[in-house]
C-alpha cells in the first residue's frame, strides 16, 4: 500500500456561521499612475453554507442507483488527491453523514469501522503516516476508538517502541485489540542473494488490552513463516539495504473456532494461527499451501480474509501488485474441506468494469448473504446480491483512494450543536441547516424573533434533505434558530440563536 499527499485545499466560504460572516475581503492597491489591478474572481458558493470548513470535501459519486440494499451507511476513508483527507461516511445517495478532518497534512486516516467496545458501538481508524523506509506503505501510528457522540474515548497504541500498521485492527469480545506492527531487524539475506547486513520487515501481530495498553499475545511471521515462501523480490542496487518486505501483513481477524487467520500479500498465502500457542494450524494458498487450491480459487497479492457466517471463507482477490496475474480483481469466495485438504470456489464478485486494483481493497459479508466491496487503489465500492450482481455502486474522485470500504449500520448523536448558515435574498433569509454526524433527524424547523430567548415571530420546517437542508423563512427578523427533529417531532438539537445582518 502506497499514499501520497497532492495538493490539499482547504476552503473558507462566505456564509453568516455561528453569528459572523465569513469569507474575504477583496483589496485593490493603486502603484502611483499604474492602472488598478483587476478585481478578484468571486469566490466560488460554498459546498455546504452552513459549513464552510468542508468546502473541498471529496464528493462521492454514485453509479449504479441502490436498489435492494442492506440498511446502513457507507464508511470511507479519502486519503489522497485534492480535499479533505479523513473518517467519511455518507449515505447510499453518497451524501455526507459524518466528517472529521485529519488533524495535519502529513497525517491520513485509514480503515474506519465500526465495532463494538465493552458492549457499545463505536467507531474505529487509524491516524498516522504511511510509507516506510524505501515507500513499502508500511504504517506508523495508533487507532482511535470514538462513541456514537463521535468522542474519542480510547488510542491504541502498540506495546514497547513499535508503532501500529495501518493495515487492519479487530476488537474483540476480550476488550483487546488485534492489529499489526511492521518491525524492521537486523537479519542475514545472504542466502537469498541479498547483504550479510540486511534489514527484514518482520510482521508482527500485537493483542493489546485495550483499556490498560497491556501486551497480551504476540506473534512473529518469521518464527513461522520461511523467506523462502516469498513472491516479493529483494531490494536492489542503491536499496539493498532497505528492508526486506517478504510478508507484506494486511488483514488478522477470528476464525469461528476462536483461532487468528491472517492475510499476507507477499506470499499469496492467508494462514490459520492458534490463538494460544502461535503455531501455523494451516496455509491456503502460496508456494507452500496445505490445500490443493483450484483455479478458480486461485489468488495473488490478496486483502481482507475472513470467515463467512456459512462457514466458508472470503478474501478481496486483488490479482495484482508488484506483476499482475489477474486481468481483473474481485472478492472471492470459497470451502475449505480440512479432511481431503482442497478448496472449492464459491462465487466471485466482480465490478461492472472489470477494475484491477493494485494495491488495498476489502471484500465483506453483508447481512442478508450479499457483500460489500471496496476496491481499494481504485477509489470504487461496489454492493452485490448474493448471486454477484451489483446493486449500488460509486466512487471517489479519481485522484482519491480508501484503503477499505464498508456498509454498516450506525446510529450516532453528536455532543456538538447544529451548524446554521444564512443568507438574505429576495426580501426573506435561506437558511442552511446541517449537523455533523446525527443520524436520526427527520426534518429541520427554522424559528425566528427579535431576541435569542424571544423565537417566537413564527417557524417553517422541511424534511432533511442530505448532509444540509435548506429553508426559507420569510423577512429578516433579528435572530433566527434551528431545530433538528426526529420522526416523531422531538427535538434532538437546536442550533446557536444566529443575528441575521442584512
Amino acid at each position: 500500500m502506497s499514499i501520497s499527499r497532492r495538493n490539499l485545499l482547504v476552503g473558507v466560504g462566505g456564509a453568516l456561521v455561528a453569528g459572523g460572516a465569513g469569507g474575504g475581503v477583496g483589496y485593490a492597491l493603486g502603484r502611483g499612475h499604474e492602472p488598478d489591478p483587476p478585481a478578484p474572481a468571486a469566490a466560488p458558493e460554498p459546498k455546504y453554507r452552513s459549513r464552510p470548513d468542508l468546502r473541498t470535501l471529496p464528493d462521492v459519486t454514485i453509479t449504479v442507483p441502490a436498489a435492494g440494499t442492506v440498511a446502513g451507511a457507507i464508511f470511507l476513508t479519502p486519503a489522497s488527491g485534492t480535499g479533505l483527507w479523513g473518517p467519511l461516511i455518507v449515505d447510499e445517495t453518497g451524501q455526507p453523514v459524518w466528517f472529521r478532518k485529519v488533524p495535519d497534512p502529513a497525517t491520513v486516516a485509514i480503515d474506519l469501522k465500526a465495532q463494538v467496545y465493552r458492549g457499545k458501538p463505536v467507531l474505529t481508524w487509524w491516524e498516522g503516516t504511511i510509507g516506510g523506509t524505501g515507500g513499502q506503505g508500511v504504517g506508523q501510528g495508533e487507532f482511535v476508538i470514538a462513541d456514537q457522540a463521535y468522542r474519542e474515548i480510547a488510542r491504541v497504541r502498540a506495546a514497547g517502541t513499535e508503532q501500529a500498521d495501518q493495515h487492519d485492527m479487530v476488537i474483540t469480545s476480550r476488550n483487546t485489540a488485534l492489529f499489526w506492527v511492521y518491525d524492521p531487524i537486523p537479519y542475514d539475506l545472504s542466502p537469498l542473494g541479498g547483504p550479510a547486513d540486511g534489514v527484514l520487515h518482520d510482521g508482527v501481530i500485537q493483542e493489546v488490552d485495550i483499556a490498560t495498553g497491556k501486551k497480551v499475545f504476540e506473534w512473529r511471521a518469521k518464527d513461522h513463516v520461511g523467506l523462502d515462501e516469498s513472491y516479493a523480490p529483494l531490494p536492489q542496487g542503491d536499496a539493498a539495504h532497505l528492508p526486506y518486505d517478504y510478508f507484506h501483513a494486511n488483514s488478522v481477524g477470528l476464525a469461528a473456532d476462536g483461532n487468528l487467520i491472517v492475510s499476507a500479500r507477499h506470499t499469496w498465502a492467508c494462514y490459520k494461527i492458534d490463538r494460544e500457542s502461535g503455531a501455523v494450524v494451516w496455509r491456503v494458498g502460496g508456494k507452500k499451501s496445505d490445500f490443493e487450491v483450484d483455479e478458480r480459487t486461485s489468488f495473488s497479492w490478496q486483502h481482507d480474509f475472513r470467515q463467512r457466517r456459512d462457514g466458508s471463507w472470503g478474501l478481496f482477490d486483488n490479482g495484482a501488485g508488484i506483476t499482475k496475474e489477474r486481468e481483473y480483481s474481485r472478492g472471492v469466495v470459497f470451502t475449505l474441506d480440512e479432511t481431503a485438504r482442497r478448496t472449492t470456489f464459491v462465487a466471485e464478485y466482480v465490478h461492472p468494469d472489470r477494475l484491477s486494483a493494485p494495491t488495498q481493497g476489502s471484500f465483506r459479508e453483508l447481512a442478508d448473504g450479499g457483500s460489500f466491496v471496496g476496491w481499494g487503489q481504485v477509489p470504487h465500492f461496489t454492493e452485490h446480491h448474493a448471486d454477484g450482481t451489483v446493486r449500488l455502486a460509486g466512487h471517489l474522485p479519481p485522484d482519491n483512494q480508501s484503503y477499505r470500504a464498508y456498509r454498516s449500520e450506525w446510529t450516532g448523536t453528536p455532543a456538538d450543536q447544529p451548524a446554521l448558515g444564512l443568507r438574505v435574498e429576495d426580501g426573506g433569509v435561506v437558511v442552511s441547516a446541517s449537523w455533523n454526524g446525527a443520524t436520526r433527524v427527520a426534518r429541520w424547523r427554522a424559528r425566528w424573533g427579535t431576541q435569542p430567548g424571544a423565537l417566537n415571530g413564527g417557524a417553517v420546517e422541511e424534511p432533511r434533505s442530505g448532509f444540509e437542508t435548506t429553508l426559507r423563512v420569510p423577512g429578516t427578523p433579528e435572530y433566527i434558530v434551528a431545530d433538528a427533529l426526529d420522526e416523531a417531532g422531538t427535538v434532538l438539537g437546536t442550533s446557536s440563536a444566529i443575528p441575521v445582518r442584512v
